[in-house]
């Protein structure tokens, strides 16, 4: 029995503290058979995600879903502390539990309460070792709470601004392609002298915001957890938007911009991907088209009647089908997986932005500026300061 407790103590150590390597330093995706932060976020998200479904208001079950991201991680660090103490209460009691206890409670009980207090550096003295190698194992063990402690400091910040910089692109996405974003507002709302410029130099940000996504959420899975701060923005919702948009423009917009929109759909496209194969999801085969017949001939006449020049040759329709089933078969299983909802190419009933509003005062503006004559003299009139104005 002491034998057994001391290669599970050892096995249990081990395994906490390169599961915490591979999560929180490792920069790269961690891999293994059976890691504890994978089997954590299963048994976690799975009766969570379950319970969030049942809310019927979807402002309460949006607000229930955005709280396992944050909770996940203060439980998995409790549960990496937890793994750790009982490694060590189990190397201790493997040894025999060679220590002087006053209350002379049960070795185990002993041996968990001095690897507690050893791991969190309280440092009581009111157990005492008697041996060396426990003594040994003490300062290990403390060394390891020390660690501990700066993982801990160091990892928040890390990831919230990870985090912060994903929300910064989305939020400015807002203005630019509706909230929900959609590809039909996106190239709508660029449909103006200069906009071909401006969607380039969009397309241009958005290929540099997949790369960090990829980066920054294969390294820290759980990102994918947190949730924005508007339950009709998403990072996913965003990143098929983009890619919806790309993928418009590269099967048969006829602007400028189309060139880096094949950048930034390989980007977009190949962080879609990475990321699903982090929650090791299968692509879908069979899911409700996107973008039916119907709703492509509306998109069509809606661009067109905003001005975007669009190929004639009968095509675009099969060629954009093409484009869709390069990602869509992978955005879905991870929509499904995450609660999020896929945008939509068109808008049924767009919302009315703050900047449309805006929009509408400077065109009021605009207007009152054109209507005066040509030559006209401002008058400056001094201020009770005398300065002029």
């Amino acid at each position: 029995m002491p034998t057994l407790s001391l290669i599970l103590g050892i096995l249990c150590l081990l395994y906490a503290l390169l599961d915490a390597f591979q999560t929180v330093i490792l920069p790269r995706r961690p891999s293994g058979a059976f890691r504890l932060t994978g089997a954590f976020y299963v048994a976690t998200w799975t009766p969570w995600k379950f319970l969030a479904l049942r809310i019927h208001k979807p402002r309460k079950r949006e607000t229930m879903l955005s709280i396992y991201g944050p909770l996940s991680l203060v439980l998995l660090i409790g549960v990496w502390a937890v793994a750790v103490m009982a490694g060590f209460a189990l190397i201790f009691y493997g040894l025999g539990s060679p220590f002087h206890d006053p209350l002379q409670l049960h070795p185990l009980h002993s041996d968990f309460y001095v690897s507690g207090t050893t791991l969190f550096t309280l440092g009581l003295g009111d157990v005492t070792p008697d041996s060396w190698l426990t003594r040994a194992l003490i300062v290990l063990e403390a060394g390891i709470g020390l660690g501990f402690v700066a993982l801990v400091i160091g990892y928040f910040p890390v990831l919230y601004g990870a985090f912060s910089r994903r929300e910064v692109n989305i939020s400015l996405l807002d203005a630019r392609a509706g909230s929900p974003p959609s590809a039909a507002e996106l190239l709508r709302r660029h449909a103006f002298d200069g906009g071909e410029d401006a969607l380039i130099q969009l397309l241009e940000k958005w290929e540099s915001w997949s790369a960090e996504l990829l980066e920054s959420h294969i390294s820290y899975p759980l990102l994918c957890y947190f949730r924005s701060q508007h339950a009709n923005q998403s990072w996913l919702s965003a990143l098929v938007a983009i890619l919806d948009a790309c993928a418009l423009l590269i099967s048969g917009v006829q602007e400028k911009p189309a060139r880096q929109a094949q950048l930034t759909f390989a980007m977009a496209r190949h962080a879609l991907i990475d990321l699903s194969q982090i929650f090791s999801l299968e692509p879908c085969t069979q899911m409700p088209d996107r973008l039916p017949h119907e709703s492509f001939q509306r998109l069509h006449d809606q661009l067109c009647a905003e001005g975007v020049r669009i190929c004639r040759d009968g095509d675009i329709e099969v060629r954009l089908r093409k484009m869709r089933s390069l990602y869509e078969g992978y955005a879905q299983p991870l929509a499904d997986h995450l609660c999020m909802t896929l945008p939509p190419f068109i808008t049924d009933r767009p919302r009315k932005d703050n900047w449309q509003n805006v929009a509408r005062l400077r065109a009021e503006a605009e207007n009152a500026l054109a209507a005066e004559p040509t030559g006209h003299a401002h008058t400056h009139l001094p201020d009770d300061s005398g300065h002029l104005f």
